[in-house]
């Protein structure tokens, strides 16, 4: 499932960086280095993908989530997975307040995604693997994940305080 391709190579690439890092791993630092490669990995490469299924590969993206071949909801769900991939993208170079921006505007669009998910099941008993499935997971768990790292990282004490308080 492209959902967890991209959250598991954001982890590994995460990880990667952190055993790279010459800075100290506090937290802090820690959810910062995830934060910026769910952003860039899962929410903008992931979003292009989207915005790809939903283009070239329209009819079976359809079809995996329970919707007749030839929507023309899937343009519009292709152009948003379009636009929050370039926010996610931009988040490499762009941080701070940008961050914010992205993580809330993707937040919105997937957690509004999977209150559909969730009608769709309860109204049209639509249990297609892209309704219910790993589509309505990630549709919880990312933006969850997200918003954490990125209070945790703007927020939390932590041992940068404690270290700059002991020099």
């Amino acid at each position: 499932m492209p959902f967890y391709f991209f959250f598991i190579v954001s982890l590994i690439v995460g990880a990667i960086h952190l055993y790279r890092d010459r800075r100290p791993r506090y937290g802090r630092r820690v959810a910062e280095v995830f934060l910026l490669w769910l952003l860039v990995i899962d929410v903008g490469i992931g979003g292009f993908f989207g915005f790809v299924g939903h283009t070239v590969f329209a009819d079976q993206a359809a079809a995996s989530i329970g919707w007749p071949a030839g929507n023309p909801f899937q343009t519009e769900v292709a152009v948003a997975n379009l636009a929050i991939g370039t926010l996610g993208i931009l988040c490499y170079w762009l941080r701070s307040e940008f961050w914010t921006a992205t993580v809330i505007a993707t937040s919105v669009w997937l957690l509004g995604d999977a209150m559909g998910h969730v009608q769709q099941i309860i109204v049209a008993h639509n249990y297609h693997p892209n309704n219910a499935g790993a589509a309505l997971y990630n549709d919880i768990v990312v933006p969850l994940i997200l918003i954490v790292l990125l209070l945790y990282q703007r927020y939390a004490g932590g041992g940068e305080r404690e270290a700059a308080h002991t020099q």
